[in-house]
């Protein structure tokens, strides 16, 4: 009984890692940004299948694809802001409408990159083996990779919470995030803070995608899912809350757990039914305003 419940445990943990990174990210690009990123699950898919192929074909250790990863997604993600969707607030007549077509524009980029990799990787499912070595940890036995990935999760996603609650940068992010206008006028930079959001959730992405693909298969069309996760998350932390996103994820996850462990195809089920649930009883999010 231990045992089993040992098992639960540290998987609900390791897919609430992932999710509160891939929440995080989101979380930011529309908290500060504005951007209601429906593409954000292809920059996972991005991280995910970058790191197969740097693995597969070039031989560079998963945990290094992180300073691979992460910094690629961060550029993309910060060009296409700079290119695409400044020019789109520059345009629209109110923030209303930029949300609008903002999300609009981000539907159809989802379409461009899942075809694009679709063209270089094919439909195929990719995996690999990387310290699939057995650790037993009170009589449960867990693959080290997945106890790698929770770590890096969790070290991972208490950086970035330091670096957006501590840094200088991180008090102009939060600035922007609570009203840009009178952030602009004290000295901020506005379009380089959103692009920097947008990029650094694409980097969240990407690097939540490379530890997915340590632990489980990927392919082109994964996604969409981790997208719908995400916002589930973002909407039961609040909205724009990066430590709401942090304790979503993990809840999430473990919620998960406890459901696959009854039935596996009930798991998106209870996601939804906590996503009605939370919008009917507390709408604003566990730590939203």
């Amino acid at each position: 009984m231990i045992v089993t419940i040992l098992d639960i445990v540290i998987a609900g943990l390791l897919l609430g890692g992932l999710y509160a990174l891939i929440a995080m990210g989101l979380s930011l690009q529309y908290g500060v940004a504005r951007v209601f990123n429906i593409s954000h699950g292809e920059f996972i898919m991005l991280g995910g299948m970058t790191t197969w192929t740097l693995y597969t074909m070039f031989h560079i250790n998963p945990l290094v694809c992180l300073a691979i990863c992460g910094p690629l997604a961060f550029i993309l993600g910060y060009v296409i802001h700079r290119t695409l969707f400044k020019r789109l607030l520059t345009s629209s007549e109110s923030p209303g409408a930029f949300e609008s077509s903002s999300m609009l524009a981000s539907f159809g980029l989802l379409f461009i990159i899942q075809n694009m990799a679709s063209l270089y990787w094919g439909p195929e499912i990719r995996g690999y083996s990387y310290l699939a070595i057995p650790v037993n940890l009170a009589g449960a036995l867990f693959g080290a990779n997945r106890l790698v990935t929770l770590g890096c999760a969790i070290a991972i996603g208490l950086a970035f919470y330091l670096f957006v609650a501590r840094t200088r940068t991180g008090k102009a992010i939060r600035a922007a995030a609570q009203d840009p206008t009178t952030a602009g006028l004290m000295g901020v930079n506005i379009n380089n803070v959103l692009a920097l959001c947008f990029g650094l959730g694409a980097a969240m992405a990407g690097i939540a995608g490379m530890l997915i693909s340590m632990c489980y298969p990927v392919n082109v069309a994964m996604g969409l899912e981790y997208t719908i996760i995400a916002m589930i998350v973002v909407v039961v932390g609040g909205l724009g809350s990066i430590p709401g996103s942090f304790i979503g994820g993990f809840m999430l996850g473990l919620i998960g757990s406890i459901v696959s462990y009854i039935d596996p195809g009930l798991s998106l089920v209870a996601y939804y039914l906590i996503f009605i649930l939370l919008l009917l009883v507390r709408p604003t999010g566990i730590l939203g305003k």
